[in-house]
């Protein structure tokens, strides 16, 4: 008899309170990463001034760090695969913090310096995709069925971190800034990270990595039949049982969902570049609205964000993540249009800037969990962090696209619709291309031939 069939080893179930906690520290994970992202752009004009960086200038920094910051962020796929969902969250939370820490040292360093700094960031931004592989495992694997039935609004509460996040740098920024100067508020901003990576240690382990790991152990102790049998009765027949690479997400049935997946998030970050970063400047230029009145407006729409991030949310659970996330992408479109050509009166842009906020941002609440959803167990980790590590390159494509536009004479009004509002309904055509719902793996409920009863007559 086998090994496996003698210890019919499975993964211990996952309570209800242990998912409570992952996600709360997944959401203040995010929250914290979103923190040092938002603070930097905040601050960048006084560190600016400091540095004595023109506003070209200071625009050339920022497009290096988001490079480095897309390949210091495919460092977290590996890391998730081989050592954990919950190490993951930590190194790319503690990895948030450092990049805050040490960016108080920027009036001390050279740029390449301060670059390689900042592309640390890349790390925290990178959070969101460990955090939808590692509570896709961790719901699918609840026994609890409010979970089971709800579990992407229950994310959606998670990924609403982002507008959270950037409330709280705006807030703090006031508050500090006059006091710590900026350099404290990136110290301050620190603390928080290290808690939260250090909270992350006492994770519970996903089922799903934990019986990948058991898989590995048996094949690397020369105990291949008892891998092949227990990787039966778990029903984890299709996991690798050699070291999974990054270069398998873009084989077999998996290219095209990073295809779809990938293409879809670099052309949102056009959008998101646009309509978010430089919402301020569209408002004032398209509409001539007051800096106060437009800046007033942002804050107003992360919390329009939130509501869309809960709707989008219990939507996905509806009626599918990937058609809510189509639909949400090119609703945005639309709306975003109308709010470009449309009228300047204060209240119809209002209007049609937080309803295109609701429809832009709120889909990210399906996104991350509809990726992490869509890989298998071995190459979730990877397949997660490069789908949400390479987004900002469209962000990059968007800034000197827009720049090469508004220096051949068009306006604001033209680039943000081409490069806003039509990338953007194509993002959520993108993503259609990709495969329904995937089912993710429950080792845990799985029954074993033990658990069966032997239907042969007596």
């Amino acid at each position: 008899m086998s090994t496996t069939e003698n210890t019919a080893w499975r993964p211990a179930h996952v309570t209800t309170r242990q998912i409570t906690f992952a996600s709360i520290i997944a959401f203040l994970a995010w929250t914290f990463a979103v923190y040092d992202f938002i603070l930097f752009g905040t601050l960048l004009p006084e560190i600016g001034k400091d540095l004595g960086l023109n506003e070209a200038e200071q625009a050339s920094l920022v497009t290096w760090m988001s490079a480095g910051g897309v390949v210091v962020g495919l460092l977290a796929g590996p890391v998730v695969d081989k050592f954990g969902r919950k190490t993951g969250m930590a190194f790319a939370t503690a990895g948030a913090g450092v990049a805050s820490a040490l960016t108080a040292l920027a009036a001390f360093v050279p740029a390449p310096i301060l670059i390689a700094i900042r592309s640390l960031s890349g790390l925290g931004l990178t959070e969101q995709g460990i955090n939808g592989a590692y509570l896709s495992e961790l719901y699918g694997a609840s026994d609890d069925p409010r979970i089971k039935k709800r579990q992407g609004f229950i994310y959606s509460i998670v990924q609403g971190g982002w507008p959270v996040g950037a409330l709280l740098a705006a807030a703090l920024t006031a508050v500090l800034l006059p006091t710590l100067g900026w350099a404290g508020c990136f110290i301050f901003a620190a603390v928080p990270s290290f808690v939260v990576a250090i909270l992350a240690r006492k994770l519970r382990e996903s089922p799903q990595f934990e019986t990948v790991a058991k898989l590995r152990q048996l094949n690397a102790d020369g105990h291949h039949a008892d891998a092949l049998e227990l990787g039966s009765i778990l029903g984890m027949n299709d996991e690798r049982e050699k070291p999974s690479t990054i270069a398998d997400i873009f084989k077999g049935r998996n290219l095209r969902t990073t295809l779809a997946l990938s293409f879809g998030h670099v052309l949102n970050y056009f959008p998101v570049l646009v309509f978010n970063i430089l919402g301020t400047t569209v408002l004032t230029t398209v509409h001539n609205f007051a800096f106060a009145d437009a800046l007033t407006l942002l804050l107003m729409s992360n919390f329009v964000a939130y509501l869309g991030y809960l709707f989008h949310g219990l939507m996905g659970d509806r009626f599918g993540r990937r058609n809510i996330i189509a639909f949400g992408w090119m609703a945005s479109g639309v709306v975003f249009t109308a709010m470009i050509f449309g009228p300047s009166d204060y209240w119809t842009v209002v209007a049609l800037y937080s309803l295109g906020q609701f429809f832009l941002n709120g889909p990210y609440a399906a996104v991350l969990f509809f990726v992490g959803e869509s890989y298998d167990t071995s190459i979730r980790g990877r397949g997660s962090a490069f789908v949400a590590a390479v987004g900002p390159i469209g962000a990059i494509l968007a800034s000197a696209a827009a720049a090469v536009l508004l220096s051949n004479g068009f306006d604001w009004t033209m680039t943000a619709f081409l490069f806003g509002s039509i990338p953007l309904v194509l993002s959520g055509f993108s993503v259609l291309f990709a495969r329904k719902h995937q089912h993710v793996i429950d080792p845990v409920h799985v029954p074993s031939p033990t658990d069966v009863e032997d239907p042969t007559p007596r």
